[in-house]
């Protein structure tokens, strides 16, 4: 494997009754971009005794983005806003200076039926001119987004800009998800098309990178785009994430983001003593781990 190069593997981890892969941070490369957290859901059931619910927690300084590839997820937050999130749309919530949020299985599906659950959470470090900016929520339709073929695959922005095109969730700092979708063997020449460092998680089949094969679970990082050219095989999904890396360090703590440490404690102690803004009709919450 190249130096500029690497391949991680998702490591499990459990929210609530869910059990997710985490893709990123990984010790030796902290962000993609300005991708601070990879987190994949499933695939798996939800159902009697096995519904999603992650309760009441709080985020500072930046954007969680959530799309999904199969079932259905509700999302509520303390800006008011509630959504149930369907495969192919996009939730996309600002914590800024300070949001809270639940994530549940909707009521609907909580009729002792089993529903499929599967997709990605990516959270995104907003600059530090913007970190403490204030909350907001967006929600974009599948057709919302710009798609398009080349030969047998297909291609969708879900945000930022790349391929000559720009998608409209309202991100923050210059940056790209792209999710492709490859019935047949598909080469990918991503130079000139992508700016900054790259990812590539293979969520079903496998890429080739030369003589390294990347499969399901695992992520490709490079970090010049110009040298990120690969071969998608047949019958296999795709999503790249990445973009312009900013020059300031962030720092992780739980749920929180932040360009320094001060941001931070702020938070702990806000959260530790309930001085959050609160999703409307719901008082649980999750406390501060450590």
């Amino acid at each position: 494997m190249a130096d500029n190069k690497m391949i991680i593997a998702e490591r499990g981890r459990d929210i609530g009754n869910f059990l997710v892969g985490r893709l990123l941070p990984f010790r030796k490369k902290r962000q993609v971009g300005p991708f601070t957290f990879i987190d994949h859901m499933g695939p798996s059931e939800v159902g009697p005794n096995n519904y999603m619910d992650v309760d009441q927690h709080p985020h500072i300084g930046l954007s969680t983005l959530t799309y999904l590839l199969e079932g259905e997820m509700e999302h509520k937050d303390s800006t008011g806003a509630f959504r149930i999130v369907t495969p192919g749309s996009v939730n996309f919530m600002t914590a800024g200076k300070g949001v809270t949020h639940t994530e549940r299985t909707p009521i609907h599906q909580r009729d002792g039926r089993t529903y499929k659950i599967h997709g990605y959470q990516v959270w995104i470090a907003l600059p530090k001119s913007l970190e403490e900016i204030e909350p907001s929520f967006v929600h974009f339709d599948k057709t919302d987004l710009p798609t398009w073929k080349v030969g047998e695959t297909q291609y969708t922005l879900v945000a930022g800009e790349g391929f000559g095109r720009k998608a409209p969730v309202p991100v923050h700092s210059p940056l790209f998800m792209v999710d492709i979708i490859a019935e047949d063997a598909h080469e990918l020449n991503i130079n000139g098309q992508l700016k900054g460092e790259v990812a590539v998680v293979v969520v079903k089949g496998s890429v080739k990178d030369g003589d390294n094969c990347i499969e399901q679970g695992q992520m490709l990082i490079s970090k010049t785009a110009n040298q990120c050219a690969i071969q998608i095989e047949p019958n296999s999904r795709v999503l790249l994430f990445g973009g312009q890396a900013f020059p300031e360090e962030r720092l992780l703590h739980w749920n929180f983001v932040a360009s320094n440490k001060a941001l931070l404690e702020k938070a702990k102690e806000d959260w530790r003593n309930k001085n959050f803004p609160k999703v409307l009709g719901d008082e649980t919450y999750i406390p501060l781990p450590y």
